[in-house]
C-alpha cells in the first residue's frame, strides 16, 4: 500500500472521519451536516472531559475571535433586518460553525494527522474529477446527465457549483500529488484538475484555479526569475487548454463567447457577460446608501432587491413569472454581500478578522505557514476580492468556508511529528 492509500486509510479510521465527512458529503446538500453533528457530539464530550480545553490551544481562541466576527456581523445586521425570521434563523445556524472548527484544532494536532486529512480530501478532489471528465466525454457522471450549458459531475444539474469547489480545494489535490510524484505529479494533476474547472464554465472558478496556480508556481520557484519561468508554462498550458476546449466543446465554447461581449465596451454586452451582475451590483449599491449601517440583515438581500432594482428587471420578472415574487438571491460578491446584508459595522468586523488572522499567519513561524499552505491557499483564493462569489452567509457555501477556517486555525498550530507536548 502506498503512502496515499495509508494516510486515506489512516483518516478514515481516526477521529479526522466526522471532520472529513463534511467534505465528503458536500455534492448531497443537506447530507454533509453529517458529518457538522458528528463534530458537535465529539466537542461535547471532549469539554466534558476536559472543561479548559480552550485555553490550551492557541488555534482553538483563534478560530472563536474570527467566528465573532462572521457571526456578529450577522447578529448585528439581524435586529432591524427587514425579514427577521430569516436573519435570526442564519444566526442561530452559523453557531454550528464554532464546534466544528474547534473539533478540527482538537483532533488534528499533530502534523500526520493533518497531512493525513490533506490526502483525504484530495482523494474527494479526484473522485469528482474524474466523474466530471466521465460526464464530459459520456454525458453522464454520478451525479445524473450532464447540465446543458456545462459540466455539473457528481454534483448534478441542478446544483451548479462543481467549478467553484473544484478551485477552492484544488490547493490539497496539487499539495498530494506533488509530495507523492514530485513536480510531474504537481504538473500532471494541474492538467487533469483545469479540464473539469473549464468545462463547469464557472468564470468566478477559472480565477480562483489560476490564483492557485500561481500560489504553487510561487512556492516552487523561491525566485522571482524562476516564478516568472513557472507563470509563463502555466500560461501556455492554460492557453492550450483553452483552446482545445473551445475546439472540442460546445459548452465552453458558448461561455467564452459571452464573456468575450466584454470587449465590445457597451455597458449592455459588459452587464451581458456579466449574465446580469452589473445590475445586481448597482442595487446593491442602493441597498447599502439606504441601510449603511448594519444593511438589510443577513440573508435578506432576495427580498431587498425588488425595491432597488431597475424597472423590468431580469431576476424580478424571473421570479415573478415563477411566483416566487422575488429577485437576485445574493450580491455575487464578498465586500458587496457584507456591505448590504451587514453594513459598515459588519465590514468593519471583516476587516479586524482579517487583520487578526494575518497577524496569527505571520506570528507562527515559517515552518507552521509551510505546512498550513493548502489552506491558507484555498482559503485565500475563496476570499479573494476582486471576484464574484456564492454567498457566504448561505447554509452550503458558508459551511464550506467555515469547514476551511477552522482547519487553517488547526493547521497553523499542529506539531511537529518530531515535536512533543
Amino acid at each position: 500500500m502506498n503512502s496515499f492509500g495509508t494516510s486515506l486509510k489512516a483518516a478514515l479510521k481516526s477521529p479526522l472521519l466526522p471532520f472529513w465527512l463534511v467534505i465528503a458529503l458536500l455534492p448531497s446538500g443537506r447530507s454533509s451536516e453529517l458529518g457538522t453533528c458528528l463534530c458537535l457530539l465529539g466537542v461535547i464530550l471532549l469539554f466534558a472531559r476536559n472543561p479548559h480545553a480552550l485555553r490550551e490551544h492557541a488555534g482553538a481562541r483563534l478560530l472563536l475571535w474570527l467566528l465573532a466576527a462572521y457571526v456578529g456581523a450577522a447578529l448585528l445586521s439581524a435586529v432591524d433586518a427587514i425579514m427577521p425570521g430569516k436573519s435570526w434563523g442564519t444566526v442561530a445556524a452559523a453557531l454550528r460553525y464554532l464546534p466544528l472548527g474547534w473539533y478540527a484544532c482538537f483532533a488534528i494536532r499533530r502534523q500526520s494527522k493533518l497531512q493525513a486529512l490533506y490526502v483525504a480530501v484530495a482523494w474527494v478532489v479526484a473522485l469528482w474529477c474524474v466523474d466530471a471528465w466521465l460526464q464530459a466525454l459520456t454525458g453522464w457522471s454520478l451525479g445524473g446527465h450532464a447540465e446543458a450549458e456545462r459540466v455539473s459531475g457528481i454534483f448534478g444539474a441542478d446544483n451548479l457549483k462543481l467549478g467553484p469547489t473544484l478551485a477552492v480545494l484544488s490547493p490539497f489535490a496539487l499539495w498530494a500529488a506533488r509530495r507523492r510524484w514530485g513536480l510531474g505529479g504537481l504538473l500532471g494533476a494541474f492538467v487533469l484538475i483545469l479540464g473539469p474547472i473549464l468545462l463547469a464554465g464557472s468564470r468566478a472558478a477559472w480565477l480562483c484555479y489560476a490564483l492557485v496556480a500561481l500560489g504553487f508556481a510561487w512556492r516552487e520557484a523561491k525566485s522571482p526569475l524562476r516564478f516568472a519561468g513557472f507563470c509563463a508554462i502555466a500560461a501556455v498550458v492554460l492557453a492550450l487548454a483553452g483552446g482545445v476546449a473551445w475546439k472540442t466543446s460546445t459548452r465552453f465554447q458558448d461561455r467564452m463567447d459571452r464573456t468575450l461581449l466584454a470587449l465590445h465596451g457597451t455597458g449592455q454586452s459588459v452587464d451581458t457577460a456579466l449574465s446580469g451582475r452589473l445590475d445586481i451590483w448597482h442595487a446593491s449599491m442602493g441597498m447599502f446608501e439606504a441601510h449603511p449601517i448594519n444593511g438589510v440583515g443577513v440573508r435578506d438581500f432576495r427580498y431587498a432587491y425588488p425595491r432597488y432594482a431597475p424597472a423590468n428587471d431580469h431576476f424580478v420578472v424571473s421570479a415573478e413569472a415563477c411566483g416566487v415574487g422575488e429577485g437576485a438571491c445574493h450580491a455575487h460578491q464578498l465586500v458587496l454581500e457584507v456591505l448590504t446584508e451587514t453594513g459598515t459595522i459588519g465590514l468593519l468586523l471583516w476587516l479586524a478578522a482579517v487583520a487578526l488572522a494575518w497577524r496569527a499567519w505571520r506570528g507562527v513561524g515559517t515552518a507552521a505557514r509551510t505546512r498550513a499552505f493548502p489552506a491558507t491557499l484555498a482559503l485565500g483564493v475563496m476570499l479573494f476580492p476582486l471576484n464574484t462569489h456564492l454567498a457566504f452567509y448561505s447554509a452550503w457555501w458558508g459551511l464550506l468556508f467555515a469547514w476551511l477556517l477552522g482547519l487553517w486555525c488547526a493547521a497553523l498550530y499542529v506539531e511537529g511529528d518530531d515535536e512533543r507536548a
